[in-house]
């Protein structure tokens, strides 16, 4: 049991037998009234996003998740095979609990899963993963007043926007949350 007053972002909460993830709250308090935590919470099975409003030092159930660092392995066509760096024991988690984070992995990469009752939840990538681009067409410089990007294809498969001057075989690096470009690596 925690008090609302003591929400974190990442929390795992346990409301009515289902598991919500605090991703963004708030303490506000109104002008009359009692104070409330405003929050939005993430379904760890759904992904679907609700806006829930909590009265200040209310008793809300956590749930127990075990974070614990593991190695994508391979992807064996039921699902993504991960081994536990400390125990090398290995874990099959299926294509819906990756997500989007499998445009994003490659193999023997680094990730953190997060584990409720040996269930897994969810992968966590770190911020920024390096990719190499596999496709992108030539970038034609014309008459345009800004910086102009276009598509291409990283080795994921993945397709993301970058800017003209990028090149086929470049490796660059990629915000892992929002898919965008953050510049060339060397």
């Amino acid at each position: 049991m925690a008090s609302t007053n003591d929400l974190k972002n990442g929390m795992v909460l346990d409301l009515d037998g289902q598991l919500w993830q605090v991703i963004w709250f708030q303490h506000h308090k109104p002008g009359k009234g009692n104070t409330v935590v405003r929050s939005k919470l993430k379904h760890v099975l759904t992904g679907k996003i609700v806006d829930k409003t909590f009265n200040s030092d209310t008793k809300v159930d956590t749930a127990t998740v075990d974070r614990r660092d593991m190695q994508y392995l391979y992807h064996d066509g039921t699902g993504f095979v991960f081994m536990d760096e400390t125990t090398y024991e290995q874990v099959i988690i299926p294509d819906e609990t990756v997500g989007e984070a499998k445009d994003y992995m490659l193999e023997n990469q680094q990730a953190t899963v997060a584990l409720h009752e040996g269930n897994p939840l969810f992968i966590e990538l770190p911020a920024s993963v390096e990719l190499e681009i596999t496709y992108t067409e030539p970038g034609l410089q014309g008459d345009r007043s800004t910086g102009g990007t276009k598509p291409a294809t990283l080795e994921t498969g993945k397709e993301i926007q970058v800017p003209l001057f990028i090149t086929n075989g470049e490796k660059v690096k990629v915000d892992t949350r929002t898919g965008e470009y953050l510049g060339r690596v060397n």
